[in-house]
């Protein structure tokens, strides 16, 4: 910190962290204390610090925090090499939001509780005129470091307090997608009440709460600052509930409305692609529905693509526009509405239970009975990938995972391999695996 000149320097991991950090808050300004906080590089490639006092709290915190990214958080008085995870223990936390003076949608619960891990469902309800929600994580051990970290904090400045311990389900039954619960694992779900299933969430009608006070843990003021700082200022931000994402900071040289297609269309069915033809590195990407818009921007913005950290948030365009006929385009809009390669076509199918971030072991299938592994890894070291190791399914050899040298190698390879003709009339599916070799 520099006293009294109200300036900061961090050094990030990695200059990747870094591109990611600025990129996230140039089109956002984040909010600390109500005050508007601005981000820039500087000159410095890394900072020496003194061991001060409150150095040493600094480490403490900082080394907390990615103790509980990494998910290597050890328990007070719990041998470190036990599972700390109580057997039995269920991976659904029963949340109460005491102190509720801003609302809380299911988006704002989401947000904070996937720092933790991958949340699966949320169901929430008022009960005894305290607002609650059941959250089930993919795993018990998520769900503990989450009771551990944020029991007791609050979400914004003062009030807002979680109040977090475990349910005695195992597993939550989603009837409904809508802005009360929420399956992630099942776009396909009706909403109930006729109505599209992601209503714009009310809760962004705030403006931004006061800062987040001393109360409101770090990754808890990071998203709640963002949360309201993207959508409460109007005009600022996309619609929520918008299906139209805005995909930004491409490489131009690289990219095709095809590329961003296949991309996308992991995590659900894209119609529209319009890459801009003034400026080369936006594109814009129309998915089927805001819940897959939702879910490509989790998943897709951050990663690496073709060496440039891609970006992903709502538009504010409602759909994408078809050039007029005769307008000069240079094939930059593509319609694939009809196109026979949707994941998603078939309401229920299990493709929506297979829908994993991006990972460097991709998952393939329909593989021909002729085609032998030195065929596979043949066909995607050509593709440019270095094969760190490669495994048929036993049961089933028309599948098999490959684990390339990077996320981004298996990103690239995904969108150039997919649907790859393999001869006898078997076209490569590939997906993100969520298990490595």
């Amino acid at each position: 910190m520099l006293k009294g000149k109200s300036q900061a320097f961090l050094e990030m991991a990695s200059e990747e962290a870094a591109v990611t950090m600025v990129n996230y808050y140039t089109p956002v300004t984040p909010h600390l204390r109500s005050q508007p906080v601005f981000i820039q590089y500087s000159n410095h490639r890394e900072l020496k610090t003194d061991n001060l006092p409150n150095q040493a709290r600094a480490q403490a915190a900082l080394q907390a925090v990615s103790a509980v990214q990494s998910g290597s958080l050890a328990l007070p008085g719990a041998p470190a090499n036990e599972g700390t995870v109580l057997p039995g223990q269920s991976p659904v936390l029963r949340i109460i939001i005491e102190n509720l003076f801003y609302p809380v949608t299911l988006e704002v619960l989401h947000q904070i509780f996937s720092k933790f891990g991958t949340v699966l469902k949320i169901i929430t309800f008022t009960k005894n005129n305290q607002f609650q929600a059941l959250l089930q994580y993919a795993d018990p051990l998520n769900a503990h470091y989450a009771k551990m970290a944020l029991d007791g904090q609050n979400i914004y400045n003062a009030c807002c307090t979680l109040r977090i311990d475990f349910s005695k389900l195992t597993s939550l039954n989603v009837k409904y997608n809508n802005d009360k619960s929420r399956d992630f694992t099942r776009l396909d779900l009706p909403t109930g009440d006729g109505q599209p299933s992601l209503e714009p969430p009310m809760a962004f009608g705030l403006s931004v709460p006061a800062g987040l006070g001393p109360g409101a843990l770090g990754p808890l003021a990071i998203t709640s600052s963002a949360v309201t700082g993207r959508m409460a200022i109007p005009g600022a931000g996309g619609i929520p509930g918008n299906s139209v994402l805005l995909v930004t900071n491409l490489n131009p040289d690289l990219i095709t409305p095809h590329g961003l297609f296949i991309l996308f269309g992991v995590y659900g069915d894209v119609h529209r692609v319009k890459i801009m033809f003034n400026k080369k590195e936006n594109a814009l990407v129309q998915m089927a529905d805001a819940n897959q818009a939702q879910l490509a921007m989790n998943h897709l913005s951050g990663q690496r693509l073709y060496g440039k950290v891609l970006r992903a948030t709502l538009s504010k365009h409602q759909a994408v526009q078809l050039p007029r006929e005769g307008q000069e385009d240079q094939g930059l809009t593509k319609d694939f509405s009809n196109s026979p390669l949707h994941r998603f076509k078939k309401p229920g199918s299990k493709n929506f239970q297979n829908i994993f971030p991006p990972s460097a072991t991709l998952h393939l299938s329909n593989i021909p009975p002729s085609v032998t592994v030195d065929d596979l890894k043949n066909l995607f070291t050509e593709a440019g990938c270095s094969v760190k190791a490669f495994k048929f399914f036993q049961k089933d050899r028309k599948m098999a995972l490959i684990q390339l040298g990077s996320v981004e190698e298996a990103i690239q390879a995904l969108i150039e391999l997919h649907n790859h003709d393999l001869g006898e009339n078997h076209h490569l599916r590939v997906s993100f695996s969520k298990s490595t070799i």
